[in-house]
């Protein structure tokens, strides 16, 4: 939900504008809580930029107000020969720094309000990496979850086809999201080149046969764990033999996972709606690999994962939040997933760092406990950042036609985790927020995107 919980301190002339701009956006879109809770958290957290330069607060809120917003139904036939009809939209937020850049996302939960807040957050998360890009997300309510590979491909012929004319390499270029893997790319693509005739970088996350890039399945998961070492190294805080809690068991979990144990981690957990496995001594690579048969090639639940480990427990309908002496917990499923007695528990059981491999995993109030007891809190604007970076060198790449090595595009995507670490820690300081890496992701990526909103005559 979104937080209402603003300082309740004596307001100053900037909390009374900062009060007035939340009411208006909110006065707009009543309805769409996650959008809300989003732009609540960014804007109380710009405070001290609106205090140096109160003009600021009128641009944020240009920002706030999508450039353009397409919303478009999408029929197809099942495998019954029955016409079913979804919804789709597409959220372009913001160009000040380039096209469009973000991804789609395929759930039932998909509303106006989620494409809405993903979009904002793409913003100034696009905006970190240091690349070209602007913000903007997209989707549609279908769920692909029980859908033979026929009708997920008759589901994105259709979405393409209402999509394509919105999209283009120098325009938008979507991604994938949550039930939009290397398939739903192949099936969107391929429709896109029937109906334009052009072989282009329009979307990324495609198979390296065909212009994807290495490293871009691994790049969110990987990029979560390079931004939680850089956090480690200035907080006297070791990565190899600390108890990991990861949430999820999609693309996002599995490779962070996979980066864990290559520092020497202990990943303890993994999850799905349906409730999360605990591997009481960690897993290990070969337990990874079938968590990833599991997920990725028979689509099964992760409570199928314990009929192959002799040590694995399954909990269901519970969150791996419970698990005790932990010391890193990685959300990596999907928004609100961490809501304030989440976070209590794990400030109980020894967490020292919370990385958010998905976009707003904890609420408001979830943050303000990990402040409150002293908990590290990388947002994951900042530390879910690495797969879009890895989809604009993507993009770079299929710009120049050429294709890089795997240990260059890690390299790379190394590189820029730590520029945004950095970037963050600097802004922190700079605004009087030292150490508050919320505070700094969001200042940082602002100021760049609003900066160049003014400088490009209001756009």
């Amino acid at each position: 939900m979104a937080s209402t919980r603003f300082p309740s301190c004596t307001k100053t002339p900037i909390d009374e504008q900062i009060q007035k701009l939340y009411d208006r956006v909110k006065a707009r879109d009543p309805e769409q809580k996650e959008f809300l809770q989003a732009f609540g958290e960014i804007l109380w957290t710009l405070k001290p930029v609106f205090e140096k330069d109160p003009k600021y607060i009128k641009v944020l809120e240009t920002i706030a107000e999508p450039e353009r917003v397409i919303t478009f139904r999408v029929p197809w036939i099942d495998d019954a020969g029955v016409q079913q009809v979804n919804r789709g939209y597409r959220v372009q937020f913001s160009s000040a720094l380039g096209p469009y850049k973000g991804g789609l996302r395929l759930h039932p939960s998909v509303h106006l309000g989620i494409i809405k807040f993903l979009g904002f957050e793409q913003i100034l998360k696009n905006s970190l990496t240091g690349l070209p890009l602007g913000g903007g997300k997209g989707g549609s309510d279908f769920d692909p979850k029980g859908k033979s590979d026929n009708e997920v491909m008759k589901f994105c012929q259709s979405f393409m086809t209402a999509l394509y004319k919105h999209i283009g390499a120098d325009v938008d270029v979507p991604a994938g999201d949550i039930g939009v893997g290397g398939r739903e790319i192949g099936f969107l693509y391929g429709q896109y080149k029937r109906i334009t005739g052009q072989f282009e970088g329009v979307l990324t996350g495609k198979h390296t046969r065909w212009g994807g890039s290495l490293i871009r399945s691994e790049a969110t998961g990987y990029g979560a764990v390079y931004f939680a070492e850089n956090w480690a190294a200035d907080n006297s805080l070791p990565i190899k033999g600390a108890r990991c809690l990861i949430s999820g068991s999609g693309n996002v979990a599995q490779y962070t996972v996979e980066k864990l144990l290559h520092l020497g981690a202990i990943p303890l957990t993994l999850s799905d709606s349906s409730g999360y496995v605990l591997e009481p001594n960690g897993f290990t690579q070969d337990q990874l690999e079938k968590i990833m048969e599991l997920k990725n090639v028979t689509r099964g639940r992760i409570s199928d994962y314990c009929k192959m480990s002799s040590t694995a427990q399954f909990f269901a309908g519970k969150k791996p939040w419970e698990v005790k002496n932990c010391v890193l917990a990685f959300p990596s499923a999907t928004q609100n997933e961490i809501d304030e007695n989440d976070a209590t528990q794990l400030a109980a059981n020894g967490c020292r760092l919370v990385v958010e491999g998905a976009n707003m995993p904890s609420s408001n109030e979830a943050i303000e406990v990990y402040k409150k007891k002293g908990v590290g809190f990388c947002p994951g604007k900042a530390a879910n950042a690495g797969g879009v970076a890895v989809s604009g060198l993507e993009m770079s790449q299929n710009s120049s036609r050429t294709s890089w090595s795997r240990e260059e595009v890690d390299a790379r995507l190394k590189q820029i985790m730590k520029h945004i670490y950095t970037s963050c820690k600097n802004a922190s300081e700079e605004y009087g927020v030292k150490g508050d890496i919320q505070s700094g992701a969001n200042i940082a990526g602002f100021l760049k995107v609003a900066d160049s909103v003014i400088d490009q005559g209001c756009v």
